[in-house]
């Protein structure tokens, strides 16, 4: 007998985790697996969360002896909307309100909210820290890669919920103040997760149009499926977690307090986009008819998934043209490629 819509859900399976990864660990064991792990630990040794441990009047100070006075774009929700940033009733809008000002502010904000019972939503998102707090990157240093590799940025507010949603590159996210609660899904969930609009998001990637605390499995009976698949885990500051890139995430912070820096590892090719490729893919195929449509599929599946051999192994190296070995020089020709094609119409 099938689940009725009213059953309890799938619990998440708990993340893979590890202890003690430095960085040849993490380019030869983790990072080649494209399977998301907790890394327990990894910033424990950082003064930022050594000061995140005291209260958190002494944590703020602490922040806010980096700020210099650099813009910040923060969320602000209304207490009803209980932390979590989403579409207002009519997606046309938000239910939050994007603000400016500095993390000092910020800091002050969120500690007079600190003992509110039903406080407004506030939220800092993905503050560049060479701008915004400079000088706590020297401070507290990524061991998983040299500095400059990737740029860190600073996520600092109260309660919160950030919908399940995916990266365009790899995530390292450490937890440095509060705790926070991620649960995952792997990429082929898509069709289960009820994404939104691709062109109309609140912070840049589409996400889940499904709660997660309140789920509505008679509008989205295939969430049952992606919670089965999902795995979960909280995190203490000092800990980190791993998140390859098109992984889903859904992100809880729990404590009045908290703060998680990340870095956006970008992919081994460079700046081009799958994701604009696939845009592009829907205009010009999406639309077909069904049989025309699948016959572009074999294309698909050959030239660009590979999903059965490489397509021009039976040409010698030196005549295999865009299908050789990528270089630098021959991505570039490709682009041009791309480029002239599109401006033919």
């Amino acid at each position: 007998m099938a689940d009725s819509p009213t059953s309890p859900l799938p619990a998440p399976a708990a993340l893979p985790e590890r202890a003690g990864v430095d960085a040849a660990a993490f380019a030869a064991e983790i990072e080649p697996g494209y399977r998301p792990v907790v890394l327990r630990g990894l910033a424990r040794d950082w003064p930022a969360v050594a000061a995140a441990r005291t209260a958190a009047p002494a944590f703020a100070a602490y922040l806010a002896g980096f700020d210099r006075g650099a813009p910040v774009e923060a969320f602000a929700g209304p207490p009803d909307i209980q932390g979590r940033y989403f579409y207002g009733a009519d997606m046309q809008g938000f239910n939050f309100q994007r603000i400016r000002g500095r993390i000092g502010e910020a800091l002050q904000i969120l500690l007079q909210m600190q003992d509110a019972p039903n406080p407004t939503g506030f939220y800092i998102g993905a503050a560049p820290i060479p701008e915004a707090l400079p000088g706590f990157d020297q401070a507290n240093p990524m061991p998983l890669f040299a500095q400059g590799s990737a740029v860190p940025r600073a996520w600092i507010g109260n309660r919160s919920t950030v919908t399940t949603h995916f990266d365009l590159s790899d995530n390292i996210a450490v937890v440095v103040a509060g705790r926070r609660r991620f649960t995952l899904f792997p990429p082929e969930q898509l069709g289960n997760l009820y994404v939104g609009p691709l062109d109309h998001t609140m912070a840049g990637q589409p996400a889940s149009m499904v709660s997660l605390a309140e789920p509505d499995l008679e509008r989205f009976p295939r969430f049952r499926e992606a919670m089965a698949a999902a795995m979960s885990a909280e995190l203490e500051p000092g800990d980190a977690i791993y998140i390859p890139t098109l992984w889903w995430h859904h992100v809880e912070s729990l404590a009045p307090l908290n703060m998680l820096v990340n870095y956006w590892v970008d992919p081994p090719l460079g700046s081009d986009s799958p994701f604009d490729a696939m845009i592009h893919s829907i205009l010009a195929v999406a639309a077909l008819p069904p049989a025309r449509r699948a016959a572009w599929r074999a294309f698909y599946d050959t030239y660009v998934f590979q999903t059965d051999r490489h397509p021009a192994e039976h040409l010698p190296p030196e005549h295999r043209g865009i299908l050789a070995e990528q270089t630098p020089g021959l991505r570039e020709r490709m682009r041009n490629f791309v480029k002239r094609g599109i401006s033919r119409h």
